[in-house]
């Protein structure tokens, strides 16, 4: 098969898988202990799971829509010939 005929190209992928990791790397930043019946803890209002694992997950979020939408090398000069 052609190459040329890929929507993406090596590039696009990785930043996809990058944007993945960054993503789960937020989503584990989430993670911790829960308040039970029991006890109360005061860990779930902590600034890493309020403020700082959104942020990390909105990041992921974003540049993985920037790997889908990027254009491939290829198909940027093809159509500058045209």
């Amino acid at each position: 098969m052609d190459k040329r005929n890929f929507a993406f190209d090596r590039l696009n992928f990785i930043l996809l898988a990058v944007g993945m990791a960054i993503v789960v790397i937020g989503f584990i930043l989430m993670g911790g202990s829960a308040s039970d019946e029991s006890a109360f803890n005061p860990d779930i209002f902590s600034a890493r799971r309020i403020k700082v694992a959104p942020l990390v997950c909105l990041f992921g979020f974003v540049s993985m829509i920037y790997a889908v939408v990027r254009k491939p090398k290829d198909a940027v000069q093809k159509e500058e010939k045209k």
